[in-house]
Parts: C-alpha cells; structure tokens; sequence
C-alpha cells in the first residue's frame, strides 16, 4: 500500500442525528497517543505562553481583582468543557465541536465553526513562531530572527509528518515542563509569602488591599480583565479532538473533563495569586514580566534567562499543538466533504499530511505578514480571529442542548460524563458568554476583535451556503 493510500471507515458515528446522510470518511486516523500523552496534554493545554507574558496586562487593568477575572473565566471554560466532555465521551470525533455542531444544529454550523477554529489557530502558528524566534535570537544574535521562526515551524512540521506517536511525545515534554515550572513556582511563592523562605517576611493581605483596595478601578475592571484573560484558555479543548487517536478515548475525555477545575484553580489563579499577594500590582516590573518579577523578589539568579527559557517551552509546546489542531480540523472536515478530500487522506503511518501540509502553509504566510506587514495586515488577521474562542464556546453549549437529546434517545448508555444540572447551567453559560460578548462592544480592542471576527464568521457562513447549496445542486442532478 502506498503512503497516501486511503481507506474508507463504513462505521456509523455513534449518537448521531438522522437528518442528514452520514458524511464520507476517506482515511482513519491512527490510535498512536498513549494515556500518558493525552493526560499531560490534557494537564498542560491550559498552560500558554499568555499565562507568563501576558498576565501583566491583566493586572496593570485590573488589580488583585484580576483574581475575580481569572476565576469568571475559568469558571466558563469549566462548564464549556463539561458540555464538550459530554459529547466527546458519547462519541470521539477528530473534529470534535466542529463535528457536533454538524450534526447537532445542521452541515452550516459544522463548516463555520470547524474553519474559523482551523483560522484561529493558523494565526497563533504565526504569533508563536515570531515569539520563539525573538527568544532564540536573543540568545544567538547573529541568526536572522525570521531564520529562527523558520527553524522551529519546519522542526515541528517534521514532527507531526512522522507520527501522532511523535506529537504526543514532544508534547509530554513540552507539558512537563511547564507544568513542573509552574508548580515549582507556585511552591516557592508559597514559601516567600508566608516568610518561610530565607531573606523574605510574611507579607499578609498587605500589596492586595493597600495600593488601591482590592478593586483600585472599579468592579467593571473585572471584566475588563476578563477580555485580556479569556482568550489564554483556548485550548483547553485539544485533548477531546486528540483523543479520537487514543486507545480509550473515553477514558481520556472523562479523565480531562474531571481535572480541568484543578487544573485552572491551581495553574492559573494559583500562580496569579501569588503574583500579587506577593508583589505591589501597580509595580512597573509587574507589568513587564509578573513572573520574572516574583522571581528576582526571592533572590533566584538568572530569573529572567530562566523564564525566557520557560516561556520558549510554552510557545513550542503551543506551536505543535497549534500544527496538530488545525491539521485534525482540517481532516475531519475533510471527511465530511466540507474541505477539499485531499485534507482526509493519511499516510500508511496514520497521519493527515495534506491537512498538515496545508496548515503550515498558511501558517508561513502569516508568519510572513508577521514580518512585513505586522501593523495591517497581520493585525487585522490577529483581530479577525480573536473572538473566535467566544464563537467556539457558544457552538458547543448550543450544540450540548440538541446533543444529549439525541445520545439520550439513540444510545443512553454513553452518557458515561453528564453536563451538571442540564439544561440550566448550559443556559446560564451561554448568558455569561454573551454577556462577555456584549461587554467586548464596550471596549475599543474589544469592539475591533469582535466586530473583525463577526465579518470573518459572516463570510464563512456564506461560504457553507454555497458549498452546500453547490453539492445539493450536484446531488439532484446526479438523480
């Protein structure tokens, strides 16, 4: 068999809908991710490289009470990914929401929301890339920043050309690293503020209630903290589309779904905490690097050589997931006939190349744009694909109300993980979400992104209409 031989899956997806014909599956993906992979995938996905040098801003707009910020949406992406965890458990799909909504709310919803995902994250191979280039040139010099972006995205490509084995791999490191960093960061905070730790005292509630209060620019500045912390959790959903390439994908799916509280409770508001219960929030090295700050503050020597190597782990880990995302992406909606077949066909190894291929390519070019047009062309790329998390957040409630109607009715057994307190808390999540959307109108980034991304969404969606209102047409004429 050649390497692009394909072979055709005649197993019908479970829980599905009946209102439409089974799309067409021209290549399956190899189980090559073992447990161990799909838990640290599923442990470190929530760790971007936004959490290091991005949560600055956050506290800058916001004070200790970025706190609160933190916590609203931690506690969206909870509920979200018990909604997905549901779905995903009942029935694995490599497209994941995307091939949910297809079913769940009709072959539009489907195709525009598995693209814009796909867009989003051939954005960040752009974002990530430059940002792994400036580290590494800061370290060596003498080699071309744009040599380094090169560098990494054609390292990692050859990593998800070879196998999801491969993948997985360097993401169980990449993983590891940074959740052993964090816990070891927010072990020695522990111990600096409480005065536990040599050449330090107990700082008590002192930098959270002195320079300002708690809330030193209002109860709105919470949520305008939400907008600059919202988006470091996209991601969180990776290990329900890498999970369809496990041995048991729903043990990984229950597995994710149940950890994901601890995971944002103690990654995320753990280490936040420590930032400014440790240090003054209206601190300029605050604002520069909180996490380099917190570690000059308790004497570690070369902090921010250390963080900066850190931070480099965090944006390869995001640019291999990022390849491996909107490549999956890209085949799922390869086999549902909503992107060219070329994107379902995989290699004797099991691997979508096209899809792969074609990923990176876009991403090149945006890496591209990156450099040459950073102020208007990649920027309105950035602000097009910026609401995309909130677009994919609501797809997904939306899609759990109508689903587990349909896996209630067809295979009940599946419910192995259950949404809490159906059909109320999803409810209330998409209220907190559209409340989130409506507040974005409020502020000037904000307004931008959504109003940008609204027109991407639009033209998606016309996109599904012709595509489907052209195979309709070829269908009946086939008749």
């Amino acid at each position: 068999m050649s390497p692009d031989t394909t072979t055709r899956s005649h197993q019908p997806p479970q829980g599905g809908s009946a209102t439409h014909a089974e799309p067409p599956a021209d290549g399956h993906l190899k189980a090559g991710l073992k447990n161990r992979h799909l838990s640290m995938i599923a442990i470190g996905g929530v760790i971007g490289a936004g959490l290091f040098v991005g949560s600055g801003a956050g506290i800058a707009a916001t004070g200790p009470g970025i706190l609160l910020s933190y916590a609203l949406a931690g506690t969206l992406v909870v509920m979200v990914m018990r909604m997905l965890g549901e779905m995903a458990a009942a029935d694995p799909q490599s497209g994941s929401f995307s091939a949910y909504a297809d079913r769940a709310l009709g072959r539009w919803a489907g195709f525009t929301i598995g693209w814009l995902y796909w867009f989003f994250w051939v954005v960040v191979l752009a974002v990530e890339a430059t940002a792994g280039a400036k580290i590494l040139h800061g370290w060596v010099p003498g080699v071309p920043q744009w040599a380094f972006a090169l560098l990494v995205m054609a390292v990692l490509t050859a990593t998800n050309l070879f196998s999801v084995a491969s993948y997985g791999e360097f993401e169980f490191w990449f993983a590891g690293i940074k959740v052993v960093a964090i816990a070891a960061f927010i072990v020695v905070g522990v111990l600096a503020v409480t005065g536990v730790l040599p050449g330090t005292h107990a700082v008590g509630t002192s930098n959270l209630l002195d320079h300002g209060g708690f809330l030193p620019h209002g109860v709105g500045a919470v949520f305008t903290g939400m907008l600059t912390v919202v988006f470091a959790f996209m991601g969180s959903e990776i290990v329900t589309l890498a999970a369809g390439e496990s041995p048991d994908p729903q043990r990984a799916v229950s597995k994710a779904t149940n950890s994901v509280i601890w995971r944002i409770g103690v990654f995320y508001l753990g280490s936040i905490a420590i930032v400014v219960t440790l240090l003054p929030w209206d601190s300029a090295d605050v604002l520069s690097s909180p996490y380099v700050a917190v570690l000059k503050h308790v004497g570690i020597p070369g902090a921010a050589g250390l963080m900066d190597a850190i931070v480099l782990t965090a944006v390869l880990s995001c640019l291999n997931s990022g390849l491996y995302t909107a490549s999956r992406m890209a085949f799922s909606l390869g086999q549902r006939g909503d992107a060219p077949k070329a994107f379902a066909k995989v290699t004797g190894r099991g691997v979508p190349r096209t899809a792969i291929l074609s990923s990176v390519v876009f991403g090149f070019v945006a890496v591209f744009f990156n450099y040459e047009f950073p102020d208007s062309v990649f920027k309105f790329l950035l602000n097009s694909s910026g609401a995309v998390a909130l677009f994919v957040w609501l797809v997904i409630c939306f899609s759990q109300l109508r689903m587990r109607k349909i896996i209630e009715r067809e295979s009940p057994e599946r419910l192995t993980v259950r949404m809490w307190l159906y059909p109320y808390l999803t409810w209330a999540t998409i209220g907190m979400i559209g409340f989130v959307v409506a507040y974005m109108f409020t502020d000037h980034d904000g307004r931008m992104q959504m109003v940008l991304s609204l027109a991407a969404a639009a033209v998606v969606l016309v996109a599904a209409r012709i595509v489907h209102a052209r195979r309709a047409a070829a269908v009946q004429q086939g008749v």
